[in-house]
């Protein structure tokens, strides 16, 4: 049987790929997750996001699920559904890109503290030869946030060529800057140990085993009704089922940092699995124990921002685990509005999947706020404070 039918509501109901949940509201007998649909609502009715999915999990269980609002506004309306597919945005990075690279690191390819231009050689170029893939990994690089933009090139292998060059704008192990380059490198890193594109190579090595039947890079132009659209692109043409990060878009949607497309179901079966392995319990997730609870820790060289390999734990991106869940539960955020929180201490997760920049990019602050409001109501909630 496969691993994904053992995602299953409080009530006892298996949840398959698209099932309506209906039994999942069973959940409030036990627990009262009013406050969490009052501010997703709300957060709908003042057009701060189209719509919502959100599923707050323990384990295996489905607690409670919340699907509002719209997938689409324009150009015509369309309800939003569970089985709608959002652009994951910068969520590849933790759940894609870190466990791949650490999938060789447990078959002994590399070491954390390895300079990443030992395996990348082009990279030391600028200034970079110190930068091991610890501190990429961590955001601790001194790279800039992105690749430049300003002018209109386009192309992996140009993409390969500027962040091979990239000059660092601190030294390395100083402070925490967030950076897409950093997962750009991170990812060729995998595709240079696997000898294959990221994409096939998460399919086959994180995804499929996880079980994650609806999830991938480079989705097919068939499944675009079930996309969650983002904005117009610099063309004005509107943004569905290609990855919405401009970077990853001028790559051709495939790269280590953006361009993972997931549903609820998909993300719950791997925040659960996750969870399950980090517990030492039976479960698909394709890595050790031991080396998820090192992802998870911090492992960071400064020690007031602090990262896990991939992961966020404390910094001024960590609003997502809100007021209540403690310091050392993880998680991370996109851009487009998705975001995935998880506790070990209790096996609990919250995932947040909105395409708040439909259909312009705007009410960036409202989504911060939000994340951090659901999070706070969803752990009272558990911890019955509701």
């Amino acid at each position: 049987m496969s691993r994904r039918l053992f995602l299953k509501c409080l009530s006892g109901a298996l949840i398959p790929g698209a099932a309506n949940l209906a039994g999942c509201a069973a959940s409030r007998a036990s627990y009262d997750f009013s406050e969490v649909d009052r501010l997703l609502s709300g957060a709908v009715k003042r057009g701060e996001i189209p719509g919502a999915v959100a599923v707050i999990g323990q384990g295996d269980l489905i607690l409670h699920r919340a699907v509002m609002g719209h997938r689409a506004l324009v150009p015509t309306p369309e309800p939003m559904s569970w089985d709608t597919r959002f652009d994951m945005a910068s969520l590849t990075k933790a759940t894609i890109t870190a466990p791949a690279l650490m999938q060789f690191w447990e078959q002994g390819a590399f070491q954390l503290d390895d300079p990443a231009a030992r395996y990348l050689p082009e990279f030391a170029q600028n200034g970079k030869a110190a930068i091991t893939i610890r501190h990429l990994l961590t955001h601790y690089s001194g790279l800039a946030p992105d690749l430049d933009l300003s002018t209109p090139w386009t192309g992996k292998d140009e993409a390969v060529r500027r962040a091979m060059a990239v000059t660092p704008q601190g030294p390395a192990g100083r402070h925490f800057v967030y950076s897409d380059i950093n997962f750009i490198v991170l990812g060729l890193l995998v595709e240079q140990f696997s000898q294959l594109p990221i994409n096939v190579y998460a399919a086959r090595h994180i995804l499929q085993p996880i079980g994650m039947q609806e999830s991938g890079f480079l989705p097919a132009e068939s499944l675009r009704p079930v996309i969650a659209p983002t904005q117009y692109d610099e063309n004005r043409v509107p943004l569905r089922g290609v990855v919405h990060d401009p970077t990853a878009r001028r790559m051709g949607g495939v790269a280590g940092h953006a361009g993972l497309f997931s549903d609820a179901h998909d993300m719950a079966l791997y925040a659960a699995s996750l969870l399950d392995r980090l517990a030492g319990k039976t479960s698909n997730y394709p890595l050790r124990t031991e080396t998820l609870r090192l992802m998870t820790s911090p492992q960071s060289p400064g020690a007031t921002d602090k990262r896990g390999l991939g992961w966020d734990i404390a910094t001024h991106y960590s609003t997502p685990r809100g007021d209540v869940f403690p310091v050392g539960s993880f998680g991370h955020t996109g851009y487009t509005g998705t975001s995935l929180w998880m506790d070990a201490t209790s096996a609990a997760f919250v995932l947040i999947l909105t395409n708040r920049v439909h259909p312009l990019d705007a009410n960036g602050k409202a989504i911060v706020r939000l994340r951090h409001d659901v999070a706070t109501a969803a752990a009272s909630a558990l911890r019955g404070r509701a």
